[in-house]
């Protein structure tokens, strides 16, 4: 069992736990967008997959986040709702305050610091006589993509339990502790002070096997004191991961798939007078005009990067130095020489055998596929690690 509430230097008396759901589904990309971007990287047009892609992320951006603020009643939970929106108490469209309990039925706020956020003011867990067991089952998780459990003057086993079983969800969680100044002096307040604080809050979870969560120590009263500016950053952070980390994590995928798929079709025609017609080949033995031939294929030629670069606002060199296939002797240059001493030792193995009476024109053949092959890999590759850079810098 927890202890009795003691002097906030020695017990974790005041706290706040915040817990982060998995409910927005943002893995899922529109039908429509997958379409798009599969028929603009067939046609090797990069650019054209940048503006899907900026499409897509700015219609996540927009996606609603429902934020479950709870608690024992009488703990605060109105006047966190209110710091957190950094707006006064006497304010209009405030969550209403007080010493007794002000939020029977739930409630919602918005903010213009969180935009298409909603903060759920949830009546408290002592709001009647339902145990936390009933408390908990009469919650809908599922209707909330975050939570915040707010609790003061003691961390109960209640609001461990929660947590312990949040935890047992795979929620990640905050702990906060709330009312700062309430119990300590702001003016004498110091770090030595603010660590024993975390360490409690720490060690009071850990007792139940609620495992280091992030800890912030803040006041209600004052927005600006202490961890709440962090606080606050951390939870857009948190947001953006909600609206953005899944669906990224798709488009990688979607993108990948795609150009793998481009690969085994080109790879299976390297060596035809119809691929070398398609991709502008006039001399198959000439690896230079392949690979700018396989760049313009994919969209990571000159041309096509520096659109790319232009549309994402940022310096053409931040993609052409990622680029490792700009000329084919980079394939001798540290990074590459693994994958490339296979190809090579296969070469002088089929090299060898063309001098072989009838066998070399079919080694001929051969190293010219291999040749291509891996080139045609490596521009793929790089296709790939510009995407990626692509969809970094859209959360960034």
């Amino acid at each position: 069992m927890m202890e009795d509430p003691v002097s906030p230097h020695t017990k974790a008396s005041n706290s706040l736990i915040f817990i982060m759901s998995d409910h927005t589904d943002s893995s899922i990309l529109p039908e429509e967008a997958r379409k798009n971007i599969d028929k603009s990287l067939r046609k090797g047009k990069l650019i054209e997959v940048v503006s899907v892609i900026r499409k897509t992320m700015e219609i996540a951006s927009r996606t609603k986040v429902n934020i479950a603020v709870m608690g024992d009643s009488g703990n605060g939970i109105s006047s966190f709702i209110n710091a957190l929106r950094d707006i006064g108490h006497e304010e209009e469209n405030s969550a209403p305050t007080g010493v007794v309990r002000t939020t029977e039925t739930q409630a919602c706020y918005t903010s213009s610091l969180f935009p298409d956020v909603v903060l759920w003011d949830i009546p408290g867990m002592g709001a009647t006589a339902q145990s936390i067991d009933n408390y908990l089952d009469g919650l809908k998780f599922t209707q909330y993509d975050l939570f915040i459990i707010i609790a003061s003057e003691q961390c109960s086993m209640n609001h461990v339990k929660l947590a312990k079983i949040l935890e047992g969800m795979r929620k990640k969680f905050y702990v906060v502790w709330t009312k700062l100044d309430r119990d300590i002096s702001t003016s004498v307040l110091s770090e030595v002070q603010m660590q024993i604080i975390r360490d409690n809050i720490q060690e009071n979870l850990q007792k139940e096997g609620v495992q280091n969560p992030p800890i912030f120590l803040v006041s209600s009263l004052d927005p600006f004191l202490h961890d709440f500016p962090k606080l606050r950053e951390t939870l857009k952070t948190d947001l953006s991961n909600i609206r953005f980390s899944g669906l990224i994590e798709t488009l990688s995928q979607v993108c990948e798939e795609i150009i793998n798929d481009r690969v085994t079709s080109l790879t299976s025609g390297t060596a035809t007078e119809g691929f070398q017609d398609i991709s502008g080949i006039q001399d198959p033995d000439n690896l230079e005009e392949a690979l700018k031939a396989y760049q313009s294929l994919f969209g990571v030629d000159n041309e096509s990067l520096q659109q790319v670069a232009q549309s994402m606002g940022k310096p053409t060199a931040e993609y052409m130095d990622i680029v490792k296939s700009q000329e084919v002797q980079t394939y001798h240059q540290e990074g590459w020489t693994l994958s490339w001493v296979y190809y090579t030792t296969v070469f002088y193995f089929f090299t060898g055998l063309s001098y072989i009476p009838y066998c070399g024109d079919s080694v001929a053949h051969y190293l010219r596929y291999l040749k291509k092959r891996r080139l045609l890999e490596s521009v793929a590759e790089d296709t790939m690690t510009i995407l990626r850079k692509v969809l970094n810098d859209f959360i960034i």
